[in-house]
């Protein structure tokens, strides 16, 4: 096979072959191994199919494509660059999208390797068009255009080639082209920044991150929303909180939140810049968020106590993101008899909400209920404790009977519920009390899919891992719940059958 395929790589290198023989060759190199490959191809085979992509017949570039995929996996990246620059820059110059893509995954491959990026830095030519291509449509093309780009951007000479040059014009134009491709370039920038403080430096130095915050505080609604999904994305890290601090965005966004009673049109941006501040505070420090911004709890409470799906499930979901550590659970605590009514509410649209709801319900549910062993003093199991009492006035029926339901993402939601509580002491009282619950736990049975399984087996490694469950189970369940968890979550007891005479 591998001198089959090297004799249809001389034809084609002539240029005489046919679409035939095309066919032919795109079978041959995917049966040998890249080090065959490799053994017979020259550079002249390669610049002969980039070639033949030269021509009006989707038939011809697609066998090519398909061969160009297969060969130049088989070469180091640095060679590529080296020897097929010129090849690859015509390549992104191409009205095929799928020799576009071809042509960026390369791209993608030089840019990991530490010897060949620093070639791409070297030819501008090559990183223009890289650029021009974040203006494509095709998004998998713009998809990669961008993390090439990001990756360039790691070193202190591709921060200099993008912004100390030409290019940032380049990119500048193609920010021109459409709402949609200058948000493109907004993430590229992100990206960059979220890096170190040097990279976020450069581009707020280009004016392209104090014009993306520009955005975000402006007037329209719609620009606002999509803006804020990206400085969420910036305050991830200490340097990009501690730039949006000095550049007031914060004060800002919290003045946008004030301000929304009066904006009709507040409920497009507001669960963003909630979720921002909800993201802001576990990064940070939950307490001093909230008592710095008081309007960001203030709106989570509303947004909760509301009627509005959307706005109730992004409250939720920034409840669980708050309560998901000590410091964030003490902050709610401090609302007292308000957030144990609001308790109330999750609890009664973890049963009755439609699905998606339901799901984010008990997902924050667990995310506020757990407690890692070693925080687990008196005060925080009494807090947790009441606070599971007041999701319902069962609430332990509650989710067990949402576990039976024939629908795996809401008998999951549930399980890991029972996981979140299954180390606290009062939780497994409660479970031991209530009829049939150990039973349940330990019936292999009702798990249907290997989701649900794998849910189960979690909250039985939950409570065989807790210190207090030989205590309060019982020696009888507590042996029973420690076999399950050495059985594994697929164990299937064997059936032995009986033999009767005359059956068949």
């Amino acid at each position: 096979m591998a001198e089959a395929a090297a004799e249809l790589l001389e034809r084609a290198a002539r240029r005489d072959a046919a679409l035939e023989e095309l066919r032919a060759l795109r079978v041959a190199v995917q049966a040998v191994p890249p080090a065959a490959l490799r053994a017979r191809l020259g550079e002249h085979h390669l610049v002969a199919l980039f070639g033949l992509l030269g021509v009006n017949d989707r038939e011809q570039v697609s066998a090519c494509v398909s061969i160009l995929e297969r060969l130049l996996q088989a070469l180091d990246p640095l060679y590529v660059i080296q020897n097929l620059r010129e090849e690859l820059q015509k390549g992104l110059f191409h009205p095929d999208d799928s020799v576009k893509i071809l042509t960026m995954s390369q791209v993608g491959r030089i840019v990991e390797d530490s010897a060949a990026v620093t070639e791409i830095l070297h030819s501008p030519e090559l990183l223009r068009q890289i650029i021009n291509c974040i203006g494509g449509e095709k998004i998998a093309v713009a998809k990669e255009a961008i993390k090439s780009l990001s990756r360039i951007a790691q070193s202190q000479e591709g921060l200099e080639a993008l912004f100390g040059s030409s290019l940032l014009s380049d990119l500048r134009k193609v920010m021109a082209t459409s709402d949609v491709v200058r948000y493109r370039v907004y993430e590229l920038i992100v990206e960059i920044s979220f890096v170190s403080a040097e990279s976020l430096n450069y581009c707020a130095n280009s004016g392209l991150i104090p014009e993306l915050i520009g955005e975000l505080t402006g007037e329209d609604v719609l620009v606002r929303a999509t803006c804020i999904e990206m400085v969420t994305s910036l305050a991830h890290t200490p340097h990009g909180r501690q730039y949006l601090a000095q550049q007031g965005v914060v004060d800002k966004i919290s003045n946008i939140i004030l301000g929304a009673e009066s904006d009709p049109f507040s409920s497009f941006y507001l669960p963003g810049f909630v979720k921002f501040f909800g993201n802001l505070a576990i990064v940070d420090s939950p307490q001093q968020i909230c008592e710095r911004y008081p309007v960001f709890m203030e709106k989570v409470f509303e947004m909760a106590e509301s009627q509005d799906p959307t706005m109730i499930g992004v409250a939720v979901d920034t409840l669980g993101i708050l309560g998901s550590n000590v410091e964030g659970k003490q902050v709610l605590q401090k609302a007292r008899s308000r957030f144990q009514n609001l308790l109330s509410k999750i609890g009664h649209q973890a049963k009755n909400a439609p699905t998606e709801l339901r799901l984010r319900c008990l997902d924050a549910i667990s995310s506020l209920l757990y407690l890692p062993p070693e925080q687990q003093t008196e005060d925080l199991l009494r807090m947790t404790e009441s606070w599971f009492t007041s999701l319902s006035s069962q609430p332990l029926e509650l989710f067990r009977s949402i576990s039976t339901q024939p629908f795996p993402d809401l008998h999951c939601g549930a399980l890991r519920v029972f996981t979140a509580i299954a180390n606290q002491p009062w939780a497994q009282k409660l479970m031991v009390d209530s009829p049939g619950f150990v039973e349940y736990v330990v019936d292999r049975s009702v798990e249907p899919d290997k989701a649900s399984k794998d849910a189960k087996y979690e909250l039985v490694k939950a409570l065989v891992n807790s210190k207090t469950i030989a205590e309060i189970f019982g020696n009888q369940y507590y042996l029973r719940l420690r076999a399950y968890l050495h059985e594994g979550p697929y164990y299937v007891k064997a059936v032995s059958a009986t033999a009767v005479e005359g059956a068949e």
